[in-house]
């Protein structure tokens, strides 16, 4: 229960709120239809709050008399909006942008594409190049499957892979395009927008659309938020002695509505796994969480202002490592200030801010020294295409030697624009680098690679035609599920299956996605770490 001063201030308003609750007391205790697990929408995402109420059968109602003849039969009639498309053909990036087909989808079911884009945006340790496909898939506006499934699940394992990466701004941008009427998008929307600070946006939204239910913690934030304190101290009242609130979240609620009444009280337990209604809350009575050690998502809620630097720095790091933040942004929070410490990411942030200096002077021996201890900062954070994305053009025109050519090489390599800067790379190579240098240009040297890997990868260079493992879903019209499928034989070769390796290169280049062969090679033989 809350304190009695709390609720005595509520008492002239939300009068009809013990109405209103008792009547959802009831309710919870009516039967609710069951799902088939092998039915339900597949979801990697188990930190999100209960938002809504579970929708509940409807009342069973007596049959009146009529004058209809009683052999007679009704028609059957199904009802559903004009005009009106389902959230599986929303996206952000058109053909034209992506260059994937329109009717890439193809035969495959709702279901198996689902499951595949889960289990992939599930594995914390995706190469560059996979996640980046990945998610050119994920935001692409492409035709529903043609056998599709009316509770849009297809639409939600695509949510629910940019929210597990962080990628709460294209989540809540693809959930805005698809409309949030439907329980299981908006229960998404509403949590990204809790975790990217535009809560009151939710919450005008749940409360002006008609069969959304909140639950009773929604109901009572939203309240607050909206300024209403005395009806959302009275709901939280009435849930608690109806049973409806749990005591962990009720004491937490009451603390969010009236701080001052809980002063000089002893902090609240960490919950184990908070929701992000949970982790705003805590935040609200001034017992924010730690992201560190929360999913990814959680992290975007420490770029704000108000957060301390180490904080924003250390979820900076966190996000630019799977492109959830862009390196230019990322590089901002990181030159904010001078390092106040040593150790851990402050020598990092040391490194990458005397590099910077040393490359403003265009002086090579300047860049040649400050080089190597930024790389090797870049490998320990797993930020190296990140910086190499920055500063890869700019390094290739210093006339750089020994060491510093040979990383400014590989960051080359590791830029968007690895093929431009190959062709025109200058200083002699090395076996391996001219091996590098092949990749990048799609043309290998015609002698004997030294390392297995590289054998994998040069036989999946040279082999022609789609792989024997990926022909079925081609030639049944699957051809986006088998670029999914791909993406997992790839990750399967990253994790020592050079068989896997070299079917999947020779699959994306059979299929047309080249670059995405060309960087996944770079990446396996340049990246030390992954993800």
């Amino acid at each position: 229960m809350i304190p009695s001063s709390l609720s005595a201030r509520s008492s002239a308003s939300f009068g009809c709120g013990l109405c209103l609750l008792v009547a959802l007391a009831g309710a919870a205790q009516a039967q609710t239809p069951t799902v088939p697990a092998a039915d339900k929408p597949i979801s990697a995402i188990d930190w999100l709050s209960d938002t809504l109420d579970a929708p509940r059968a409807p009342v069973a109602t007596v049959p009146q008399p009529s004058d209809i003849a009683e052999n007679a039969l009704p028609e059957d009639v199904s009802v559903a909006p004009l005009d009106t498309p389902g959230p599986d053909a929303a996206g952000l990036l058109p053909s034209a942008v992506t260059g994937l087909p329109r009717d890439l989808w193809g035969a495959s079911t709702a279901t198996d594409l689902a499951r595949r884009i889960t289990t992939i945006s599930a594995r914390p340790d995706l190469l560059p190049a996979s996640r980046r496909l990945l998610n050119t898939l994920v935001l692409a506006e492409l035709n529903p499957p043609l056998q599709s499934q009316a509770d849009g699940r297809l639409f939600l394992a695509r949510i629910d892979a940019l929210l597990s990466q962080g990628l709460l701004d294209e989540a809540d941008a693809l959930m805005e395009l698809a409309g949030l009427s439907s329980p299981a998008i908006f229960r998404r929307a509403f949590d990204t927008k809790l975790l990217l600070g535009t809560e009151d946006e939710a919450c005008a939204r749940l409360t002006h659309t008609p069969g959304l239910s909140p639950t009773l913690q929604a109901r009572i934030f939203c309240l607050a938020r909206g300024g209403d304190w005395g009806a959302a101290a009275l709901t939280l009242e009435t849930g608690e002695a109806l049973g409806l609130i749990r005591k962990d979240q009720g004491t937490l609620l009451a603390r969010f509505l009236d701080p001052e009444l809980f002063e000089g009280e002893p902090p609240l337990a960490i919950p184990d796994h908070p929701t992000p209604l949970t982790f705003r809350l805590m935040e609200a009575i001034g017992e924010p969480l730690a992201t560190s050690s929360l999913p990814l998502a959680f992290a975007q809620s420490d770029l704000r202002a108000t957060t301390g630097w180490k904080a924003r720095a250390t979820a900076a790091e966190r996000l630019a490592r799977v492109g959830a933040l862009s390196p230019n942004r990322w590089l901002g929070i990181w030159s904010e200030h001078l390092p106040a410490a040593s150790g851990g990411i402050w020598d990092r942030i040391e490194a990458l801010q005397r590099f910077e200096t040393a490359l403003s002077t265009n002086d090579p021996g300047a860049v040649s020294h400050a080089l190597p201890p930024a790389w090797s900062a870049m490998r320990v954070s797993g930020l190296q295409p990140v910086f190499a994305e920055l500063f890869a053009a700019r390094l290739a025109l210093l006339p750089l030697n020994g060491e510093a050519a040979d990383i400014a090489f590989e960051v080359a390599l590791l830029s968007p624009d690895y093929e431009e800067i190959a062709t025109k790379w200058a200083p002699a190579l090395t076996r391996n680098q001219a091996f590098l240098k092949g990749i990048a240009l799609g043309d290998l040297p015609t002698q004997r690679p030294s390392t297995d890997m590289a054998r994998a990868i040069a036989s999946g260079f040279r082999g022609t035609g789609v792989p024997v493992r990926l022909t079925s879903l081609v030639s049944e019209k699957r051809l986006g599920e088998a670029i999914l499928r791909a993406i997992e034989v790839l990750e399967g070769g990253a994790a020592g299956d050079l068989d896997e390796l070299s079917d999947a290169l020779q699959f994306f280049r059979a299929v047309g996605l080249e670059a995405t062969a060309r960087r996944a090679a770079l990446d396996l033989m340049l990246l030390e770490r992954r993800g």
